[in-house]
Formats: structure tokens, sequence, C-alpha cells
């Protein structure tokens, strides 16, 4: 890493720093009301870091894995469900920056819109019946050639930020004679799209991880890449896959902390010194710090390998990811086990905290499946003995 590049990324982590206090502020309201959080990304905005992973060629801070994975791990401790938001946003810049793939024209208006406001973006590929494409099959949502672009229509879930989305980068399959699976940058204002209030999940509620539905909305030949044979299927781009993960580990860092603020402040009757000096307590935050320190030490270094030029295997990526969202949830869980009602109590933050890391459970790839991948190549018959 370059000086340049670690100056940039200081000031973004230094920039991301002065607002963590008000992002934790706003975060308990954010989970009550389950709208979306449009104080919360304002303040993301005005610190720069919706643009943080813009490439330097375009004049942003070229904010890179390592980089990305630090700034999340900040965010999702105040506010995972604001993080969550801004990591997808961050992602489609960051592939922009290594792999552009956009109109050139159209990618410098969305910067310029991007320097006055709030311009989120997120790709759009989870379907009812499909599930994540990246698990396999064509996506039902299709696009119908026009004499000036394409319509697009078809049915997204799950689509994180969707009420306050600019753009939505849809996966759709093409209706030509050979069908082709491409993206659609669809213009979230233009007619033909519709948003259905349909998140209700437990956990990471500010997401607003609603439906989406087109109907014929347009979308000019410009604005469309990465169109591929159909049956040569999707497949999300190579990384090291640390900047969600790093989102749950916030939030387990959050529940720890808090937890030893309770063990100290409570101080039993019969006890006459505060909780946090017993050492079943001091065993068992022992414990809870292992866990996060070896996950968050094994995320950043394929962050940093990531960002040396040195491949991150998929499968390296998925069993760090695993390790990581089964440290953070085993830490929550345990910070709530170990003190009863309270940890359960909605006047306090733990309950919270327990609901959003179990939603690091849904994130691709899923724990079964890297399980099973990792089962298979175990009993592959090409496996060299170790």
């Amino acid at each position: 890493m370059t000086a340049t590049t670690t100056d940039a990324t200081a000031e973004v982590l230094g920039r991301a720093d002065d607002i963590l206090a008000d992002l934790a502020r706003l975060a308990p309201g954010n989970d009550r009301s389950g709208v979306f959080p449009t104080e919360s990304i304002r303040l993301l905005h005005e610190a720069g870091l919706l643009t943080a992973t813009v490439g330097t060629r375009y004049g942003g801070p070229g904010l890179r894995h390592a980089g990305v994975y630090e700034l999340m791990l900040r965010l999702g401790r105040a506010d995972p469900s604001v993080a969550l938001i801004a990591s997808m946003n961050l992602a489609v810049h960051q592939r922009e920056a290594v792999r552009p793939t956009l109109d050139p024209q159209f990618y410098a208006a969305l910067l310029a819109e991007s320097r006055t406001a709030p311009t989120l973006v997120n790709a759009l590929q989870v379907e009812p019946a499909l599930g994540t494409p990246s698990r396999g099959g064509r996506p039902a949502t299709t696009a119908r050639r026009t004499a000036d672009g394409w319509r697009v229509t078809g049915h997204k879930i799950f689509s994180t930020g969707a009420p306050g989305l600019r753009w939505m980068f849809v996966l759709a399959t093409t209706d030509e004679p050979e069908p082709r699976v491409g993206t659609f940058v669809v213009d979230a204002h233009g007619p033909g799209v519709e948003i259905r209030p349909a998140w209700s999940a437990a956990g990471m509620r500010a997401t607003c991880s609603d439906d989406v539905v087109l109907t014929d909305a347009a979308v000019p030949a410009e604005r469309v890449c990465g169109l591929e044979p159909a049956g040569d299927g999707h497949r999300n781009p190579q990384g090291p896959g640390t900047a969600i993960p790093a989102i749950y580990l916030g939030v387990a860092e959050a529940a720890r902390d808090w937890l030893v603020g309770f063990l100290r402040e409570r101080v039993p009757a019969n006890l006459g010194h505060p909780l946090v000096e017993l050492p079943r307590f001091q065993a068992a935050l022992g414990e809870i710090g292992l866990r996060l320190t070896a996950a968050r030490e094994l995320l950043a270094a394929l962050s940093a390998q990531a960002d040396a030029g040195r491949d991150v295997p998929r499968e390296t990526a998925w069993a760090a990811k695993t390790v990581a969202n089964r440290a953070a949830i085993r830490a929550v869980e345990h910070a709530v086990s170990l003190i009863g009602n309270p940890g359960l109590s909605t006047c306090n933050p733990l309950e919270r905290h327990l609901r959003d890391v179990l939603c690091a459970r849904v994130h691709f790839p899923q724990e079964d499946t890297v399980v099973a991948a990792f089962g298979s190549a175990a009993t592959s018959p090409t496996r060299k003995a170790s």
C-alpha cells in the first residue's frame, strides 16, 4: 500500500470516527421505526463516506479492501443497518474503480450527483423463485428490446436500502432468441418502478430491504453492461469478501463493550463489588475477546492480501466469512446468556445487537453452502493426502 493510499484511508476513517457517536445515537430509533435512515445516510454523505471507494482516476479516495474492512467494522459498531446500505453502495464504486463497465458519461453524471446529495446505488439480484443467482439459475426478470434500449419487468426481493436508492443495478435476462443475462441500470425515480414495503425481519430493520417491482421500466442502451449468454451463469466478482462480515463483527464488539459497562456498573448488595471483578465474568469476557480478535485479524489479513495483489481463493474467503460470522454470533449469544433477563430487555441495546448479528447468516454464501463445499472437497478422489 502506497503512502498516498495509506493517507487517504486514514483520512476516510478519521471522518468516519467523527460521526460514529451520532450514528450510534440514531441507531435505536432507526431500529424501532424500521423506516429508511435518512438522517444517518445524510451524515455518511456529508462525511464523504458513500463515495470512499470511488477510484483515484475519477478523483475519489480509492479506498481499497483493507480500508473498507476497517470502515465497515466501525460503522457496524454504530449502526449495522446503515453500514450494510453503505457497503452495497461502496461495492458498486469499488468494482467500477477496478474494472470499469459503466458508460463513462453516465458514471460521470452519477459522481456529479453524488457530490451534492446521497446518491445510493445497489445491485438487485435476488428474486422470489430464483433466490440468489450465486446459487445458479436464470433471473425471471426480463429485459425486452425496444427501438431505443430496453424495458425491464420483474420482481426483486431483499433489496437493501430500496426506498433510498437512486439507481438500481438490476440483473435481468434478455428476451432475445438466444437469451443473455446482464445488468440494467434502472432509474429508481422513473416510471415503472414500485417499492413494496415487505421487509419484516427481526434484525437489521433499518436496511429497509423491501421488494422492488419493475413494470416496463425504461433503460437506455448505454446503461446496460455485462451481457453474457444465459447458459454461462452469473457470478459475482471475486474478492476477499471481508466487508459484510466486518459489519457483524462490529455488532459483536458493540455488544461486548456494552456488557463490560453493565458488569462494571452492576453491584449486587450481597456481593459488595461490581460483577466485572468476578473471575467467571472475566473468563467469559476473555472468551469473547479471543473469538473476536481471531476473526478480526483473519479478515484484516485477507483484506491486506487482496490489496497486495495476491489472489484470495474463493474457498478461503468463504471459510473466513463463516468463521467470522460464527465468532460474532457466539459472542453476542454468550453476552446475553451471562446476564439473563437484562440481556433480552428492550431497555438495553444487547437484544438489538442479538437480533442484528443473527442476520449474518443470511448473506451468501450461507453456511450450508460453505460446509457442503468443504465436505465435497474433503471427499474428492483427487484430493491430495496432507
